[in-house]
C-alpha cells in the first residue's frame, strides 16, 4: 500500500514542472512577437498585436496596452508648390536650349526667309526671330484675313504658297501655326470669342500650307492662343495690329525626328 502511495507522489511530482515550463515558452513567445511587431515598425500592426494578447492574457495590462517606443518612418512629404513651380516652368520651356550645330542650322533657315521677305518688301509684314524654342516667322494677320474673319484671301494665297516653299526641309522639322488676337471682343454667327477666331485662322492658314505636297502634315500641329499671348499693348491702334499675328515656329531638331545629317 505504502509502494502505490509513493508511485502516486512521484508521478504526480514528474507533471509539475510543465506548468512554468508552459509559463516560459509562453513569455518566450510573446517576447518574440513584440520584437518582430517593433522591428518592422509598423504602429498599427503593432496595435492590433497587443490588444490581441491583452485579451488573450485575462484582459490584464501590461507591457502590450502602450505604444511602441519607434515611432513609424515616413517619407518626407513632397513640396507641392515647388513641384507646380517645376512643371510650369517647363510647359512654358519645352525645349531645352538649342545646341550650337542646330542653332547654325536654324540660322541659315532664317537668312532665306529674310532675304525672301526683302526682296518682296515685306519687312513691316513679315518677321523672323531666333528663340530657345526655334525659329519663330511672324505674320500680321491683315495680309492674310479680312477682319473677324478666318478665311484666308484669295489675293494672299500666293504669298502663303510662297512661304510654304521657304518650309520644305530634307529631312522635316515639327511647325507649329499658332493663331493670336487683339482683346477686342468678337461675337459674329461664326465665333464666340477671339479664341475660336484665333484657332480658325492657325488651321486654315496651315490648310493653305499643306496644300504644297511637298510638306508633310505629320510634321504639323495648330495652335489658339486668342488674345493671351499679346507682343505689344492693345491699348493702341498700333499695338493691337501687332498682336493680331500667325506665328510660324519652326522647332529644333530632335533624335525623334532627326538620325541623320541634316540639310536647310
Amino acid at each position: 500500500m505504502a509502494k502505490k502511495k509513493k508511485n502516486g507522489h512521484e508521478e504526480h511530482m514528474s507533471e509539475s514542472w510543465l506548468i512554468p515550463y508552459a509559463d516560459l515558452l509562453t513569455l518566450l513567445l510573446a517576447l518574440f512577437i513584440v520584437l518582430f511587431a517593433s522591428s518592422q515598425i509598423d504602429q498599427k500592426k503593432f496595435q492590433e498585436i497587443a490588444r490581441a494578447f491583452s485579451t488573450a492574457f485575462a484582459g490584464g495590462t501590461g507591457v502590450f496596452d502602450f505604444q511602441s517606443p519607434i515611432e513609424p518612418i515616413t517619407p518626407p512629404a513632397e513640396d507641392e508648390k515647388g513641384r507646380q513651380q517645376h512643371q510650369q516652368q517647363q510647359s512654358q520651356n519645352p525645349s531645352s536650349p538649342i545646341n550650337e550645330g542646330e542653332k547654325e542650322e536654324l540660322k541659315q533657315i532664317q537668312a532665306k526667309i529674310d532675304s525672301y521677305i526683302h526682296q518682296k518688301h515685306l519687312t513691316g509684314k513679315l518677321q523672323t526671330s531666333l528663340t530657345d524654342e526655334g525659329l519663330a516667322i511672324t505674320i500680321l494677320d491683315d495680309i492674310l484675313f479680312d477682319s473677324g474673319s478666318a478665311e484666308v484671301r484669295m489675293k494672299d494665297r500666293r504669298l502663303a504658297a510662297e512661304i510654304s516653299a521657304l518650309l520644305v526641309m530634307n529631312p522635316p522639322r515639327n511647325i507649329i501655326i499658332s493663331g493670336h488676337t487683339d482683346n477686342v471682343p468678337i461675337h459674329n454667327e461664326k465665333f464666340a470669342s477671339n479664341w475660336e477666331l484665333s484657332v480658325m485662322r492657325a488651321v486654315n492658314f496651315m490648310k493653305v500650307l499643306l496644300e504644297n505636297k511637298q510638306l508633310d502634315p505629320r510634321y504639323f500641329s495648330a495652335k489658339g492662343y486668342g488674345e493671351y499671348k499679346p507682343i505689344a499693348s492693345n491699348a493702341t491702334a498700333a499695338g493691337r495690329m501687332k498682336n493680331r499675328r500667325v506665328e510660324i515656329l519652326i522647332l529644333p531638331r530632335t533624335d525623334v525626328n532627326d538620325s541623320s545629317t541634316s540639310t536647310p
